[in-house]
């Protein structure tokens, strides 16, 4: 990956990689370990782990053992629903610290919006950021109005919001939104682990431009100002999703795949999930 094209700046002034890997379901031990080791030898250089995926261990194994130093990767995890509040948050930290084996973790998420919780959670990433423990900190699953209620007393603007992103699932809004107050948005299952590869359209860009169907999506994400975290521990898979910045798409067919949009979620709602 060309490093003009490969980060981008938040709005504290460090910067993100476009695409990382996601390791939501991967196996702690030699699995995610492989997975990562793979990714780094493709030009990955951002790791996604949360606490509830019970994979830090192993992903703090891998990034002190893989051929290249600390500085060079970017590593984020997130606080479970479980552990929200003030104090249990920041315990729960200090638990993810500990398994990723890191002194400092480049950003941390709040991991969904819990109700009557997430603002006493904020309040403890924000202590952490002050201190120098993360280098960044942001939400996952924030929709406008859980945003706008986090930024009524928040004293550090989210850098990160962490969505279910694919062409079925665009969130104009909320990406316009995200956009107006310089937070990130970033797509977690970009390629609705498949779901969408068969659709006509995407079938047809996949032809016309010589790449395959997750090729395409995750394009479309970087075009979009979208950080993206593909999850996958195949290792022909994790080669093939990086290979997105030599080639791309035309305006008239970043329309073509937004006006895929449905509104459509395979997951949950942020707005309906406890």
């Amino acid at each position: 990956m060309k490093p003009e094209k490969a980060a981008i700046t938040l709005n504290n002034g460090i910067t993100i990689p476009r695409l990382g890997l996601g390791v939501y379901k991967a196996e702690d031990g030699s699995q995610v370990i492989s997975a990562i080791h793979e990714a780094v030898k493709a030009g990955y250089r951002l790791i996604d782990t949360a606490a509830v995926y019970e994979n830090e261990q192993g992903v703090g194994e891998a990034v002190r053992t893989a051929d290249i130093s600390r500085e060079e990767l970017f590593v984020t995890t997130k606080v479970w629903n479980d552990r929200q509040g003030y104090e249990e948050t920041l315990a729960a930290f200090e638990e993810s610290r500990e398994k990723l084996g890191l002194d400092v973790i480049d950003l941390y998420l709040v991991h969904w919006p819990v109700t009557g919780k997430f603002k006493d959670t904020w309040r403890a990433l924000e202590k952490l950021y002050k201190e120098g423990s993360v280098r960044a900190i942001g939400v996952s699953n924030f929709n406008i109005h859980h945003l706008e209620t986090l930024l009524e007393d928040a004293e550090v603007v989210p850098a990160v919001n962490q969505m279910e992103f694919h062409p079925l699932l665009t969130l104009p809004e909320l990406h316009a939104y995200c956009r107006e107050k310089g937070i990130q948005l970033q797509a977690w299952s970009p390629l609705t682990r498949g779901r969408i590869f068969n659709d006509p359209l995407i079938q047809e860009l996949s032809v016309k431009y010589g790449r395959s169907p997750a090729q395409i999506i995750l394009r479309w994400d970087v075009q979009k100002e979208v950080v993206t975290i593909p999850k996958s521990v195949t290792p022909e898979r994790i080669r093939e999703n990086a290979q997105i910045f030599d080639f791309e798409l035309n305006a008239g067919d970043m329309e073509r795949i937004d006006a895929m949009n449905r509104h459509h979620r395979f997951s949950q709602d942020p707005d309906t999930f406890v």
